[in-house]
């Protein structure tokens, strides 16, 4: 059956109305105004994670005995080199000209850099649209049983890869730790095909791995190693595959992607620890984002990184990080309908005169900032993990002298990982001033940023802006406690676990993610006592945001139309049952059916699985017993189809087996001879075939003649019946020349005999439960005598489908 595209939700996070979605008002008969329709609808494809158990599949199990992380090596490393070459030209520049007068000079330097390096990240993008974003939107559709077309293909890497370090190195407030995820996924879905669609020529026999439920195991794997590779974290990684991608998961999966987890970790750990330190094997890089270790100066014994006292501050910053991260959500997703209403449907270069817009705004902004704004602090002595070496590379002194720096400019201009290190661990000062306004430019300038036509993450200005606001916190309460005189209370400020927690509150606000990210922050600060506080403050976080609206991740899947299944159901979903909700109007193919016929209803549906079935219970013991019945044309049972017919089909009717319906003539309509009873005539259920399946056996010639038996139909094996994944052939291409209509073709071979199926009674959760662990695709719903009476597919159990048809219930009641 088709799946279509779940309703789009049409109004702002921060005031949810009740509305009425184009499902529930084509249910119950309304009409809608255009101006009304916020954002396009989408139809997307579904996966399959069900194993079709037929007999080329069950062949294979008899002949069974018992018998990648340099990519974010490159991304790292080009991203380095571009932004240290950046900003050493143009700092030596402002250093020349805060002397000569000549700083508009510097500034365009700046501009001009930004904007060559965004304008290649932008062009990337417009050759492969969908390599804009973070790309975890998609995945996590994708392991839902979404298939969204090119995320996963060769030259979407590509774009993802080298688009994502030219917008970082373009100075947008993006990090590179989202698409690095994306990258992995698209690294676990190819490397296994061995073949490309890109580069057709990349193609080796394999013929294994020939499926969507093992290409969806190792999608999870690559999800992972990206996580993992980006943070340094291999068991956070496999725990965001679980919490936040997949939906479908089992046991012999998890050891399998903790290994490739670590295996990515320490790859990227050894080739960056050889790189930068020429120590290799040392493994002293363990991730492209590192956090640093959090210690006190050796020797103080009253220094504490947290105490009990502490833990209402953090739950503190846990409900303002959720509130903060569902304002920056709500005003993302106002503009993100805003770009798809008047940005997408223009043409291209309009994306990316905005990528340009939005990359000069972020330049000047940075630039003003730092010359007008900043403040000269002094430069305090570095703690035991920073060496002072390190600390005046990293400072930027525009206009400060006498030993003092720009606190401003240190943190723009600066790599945004060095920007974080320096909030956690530089015992600088920063002024609370600064530190203001810093967060409030970076929280609306990445918020402005995420959703432009270039690769983009979200990690990083989150964890940023975070930390900004969590030193802030720090300084007030430093200040509060000397300037009350409440010292003896024994309160210890420790700047760099405010930071920290603060860059959880927001980060945890904004993706809402509790369990995996908990454990990222603490494999990357290598410190287990934050769990605690870090794990409260997460909690804190996802229940203050989720009172708003959802994460940003389900915002974007819901502003695509993703037909996106959750968890469950809501409990009052059980007043309605399969009967309710599936679809009665069937597509359905005899076991033997002509060519002619076949080729037909391909040509004329766009179902992409279709029932077996005989129609009543004399033919079922005639099938059982394995006799030929033949049918010339595939029945549609529903009024008002499309029922396709020929000359030439009339000219084979009489040499049918089995007229099912005496009173159709070819040159009629189904709907203006068929009785009630005719249309919905008993059908005995026997399997599922699918599209791909019947393309693939009428372009191979799987057929016999109607003189012959079945018996005399080639047949074909089970890597032949996948060696075409996962672009099947399409009927399209079928050159209808080199077919005899009249042959027959035996599906029963090929069929699943043995798919899920639920009884019209089944309550809505039943079968809710049913299709979302399962993975299923189609799921027939059958009575107690084993005749199909309909059918439930993805858009049958989407919120905006299953809320239409429970008012329709109250409605009839």
């Amino acid at each position: 059956m088709a799946c279509c595209g779940g309703c789009l939700c049409c109004q702002c996070c921060c005031n949810e109305g009740e509305t009425r979605t184009p499902e529930e008002l084509t249910i119950l008969g309304e009409t809608r105004e255009d101006e009304d329709e916020i954002l396009p609808r989408k139809d997307y494809e579904s996966l399959d994670y069900d194993r079709c158990i037929n007999e080329p599949f069950l062949e294979v199990l008899e002949g069974l005995d018992n018998k990648v992380k340099c990519t974010g090596l490159f991304v790292d490393f080009f991203v380095w080199l571009f932004t240290q070459l950046k900003f050493s030209l143009v700092g030596q520049s402002v250093e020349e000209c805060s002397e000569n007068g000549c700083l508009a000079l510097s500034l365009l330097e700046l501009l001009a850099l930004n904007m060559v390096f965004v304008f290649i990240s932008s062009v990337l993008v417009l050759i492969e649209p969908v390599a804009a974003g973070s790309g975890i939107p998609e995945i996590k559709s994708y392991l839902n049983g979404v298939k969204i077309p090119g995320i996963v293909r060769l030259r979407t890497f590509i774009c993802k890869v080298t688009g994502v370090l030219f917008a970082v190195a373009g100075g947008l407030f993006v990090g590179k730790e989202g698409p690095m995820i994306h990258s992995g996924a698209i690294v676990g879905a190819g490397l296994p095909q061995f073949q490309s669609i890109t580069f057709k020529k990349i193609r080796f026999h394999f013929p294994y791995f020939r499926s969507d439920r093992d290409k969806r195991d190792f999608v999870s794997a690559g999800a992972a190693a990206g996580v993992a590779a980006a943070f340094g974290a291999p068991i956070g990684g496999t725990l965001f595959s679980l919490e936040e991608g997949s939906s479908f998961w089992n046991q012999a999966l998890t050891w399998k992607v903790l290994f490739c987890s670590m295996s990515a970790t320490f790859t990227l750990n050894f080739f960056r620890s050889g790189i930068n330190f020429n120590k290799w094997g040392s493994f002293q890089l363990p991730g492209l984002l590192n956090f640093g270790e959090f210690k006190c100066v050796d020797g103080d014994k009253t220094c504490h990184l947290w105490t009990a006292v502490d833990l209402a501050f953090f739950v503190l910053m846990g409900v303002a990080g959720g509130l903060l991260g569902a304002l920056f959500n709500c005003i993302n997703k106002r503009l993100a309908k805003y770009r798809m209403r008047n940005v997408h449907p223009k043409a291209r270069f309009i994306r990316l005169l905005e990528s340009l817009l939005v990359c000069m705004v972020t330049t000047l902004v940075i630039f003003v900032a730092s010359v007008t704004l900043g403040e000269c602090r002094d430069l305090v002595s570095t703690n035991n993990n920073t060496s002072t070496q390190e600390v005046n590379s990293t400072i930027r002194r525009f206009f400060c002298y006498n030993n003092t720096y720009n606190d401003m400019a240190t943190l723009f201009f600066n790599p945004q990982e060095v920007a974080i290190h320096q909030l956690f661990h530089q015992n600088a000062t920063f002024s609370p001033v600064t530190l203001l306004l810093f967060f409030v430019l970076y929280f609306f300038l990445s918020c402005w940023t995420y959703g432009v036509s270039v690769p983009s993450g979200l990690f990083v200005p989150s964890l940023l802006c975070g930390a900004s606001l969590g030193r802030l916190v720090a300084n007030v309460l430093k200040m509060a406690s000397v300037g009350t005189g409440h010292t003896n209370f024994h309160m210890q400020i420790y700047s760099g676990t405010f930071a920290l927690i603060g860059a959880a509150a927001f980060l945890g606000g904004v993706v809402r993610m509790t369990i995996s990210l908990t454990v990222i922050l603490i494999e990357s600060t290598n410190e287990i006592t934050y769990g605690l506080p870090i794990m409260i403050t997460l909690m804190v976080a996802k229940w203050t945001g989720d009172f708003f609206n959802k994460g940003i991740y389900d915002i974007h899947i819901h502003l695509k139309g993703v037909p996106l299944l959750e968890w469950e159901t809501e409990v009052e979903m059980d007043k309605l049952t399969a009967s309710d909700i599936m679809e009665p109007n069937l597509t359905y193919v005899y076991p033997h059916t002509r060519i002619q016929s076949l080729v037909s209803i391909l040509r004329t549906t766009v179902y992409h699985a279709f029932p077996v079935v005989t129609e009543n219970r004399d033919n079922e013991k005639e099938f059982m017993k394995g006799n030929i019945l033949i049918s010339n044309n595939i029945r549609f049972k529903v009024q008002h189809d499309m029922y396709c017919s020929s000359i030439e089909l009339q000219r084979f009717d009489h040499k049918m087996v089995h007229v099912p319906y005496p009173n159709l003539y070819p040159d009629q309509s189904p709907s203006e001879e068929w009785t009630l009873e005719e249309r919905f005539r008993p059908l005995t259920f026997h399997g599922l075939i699918l599209r791909s399946q019947l393309v693939n056996l009428l372009i191979r010639g799987v057929c016999y003649a109607e003189n012959q038996s079945s018996a005399s139909q080639p047949r074909l094996s089970h890597s032949e019946m996948t060696e075409d994944y996962p672009r099947f052939p399409d009927i399209h291409d079928l050159d209808l020349a080199l077919l005899n209509p009249r042959m027959i073709v035996d599906v029963t071979p090929y069929m699943n005999p043995c798919p899920y199926t639920v009884s019209p009674n089944t309550c809505v959760s039943q079968v809710f439960n049913l299709f979302r662990t399962m993975g299923l695709r189609h799921l027939p719903v059958v009575n107690a005598v084993g005749e199909i009476v309909g059918i439930i597919t993805r858009h049958n159990l989407t919120h905006e489908f299953l809320v239409a048809k429970l008012r329709q219930h109250y409605i009839t009641i």
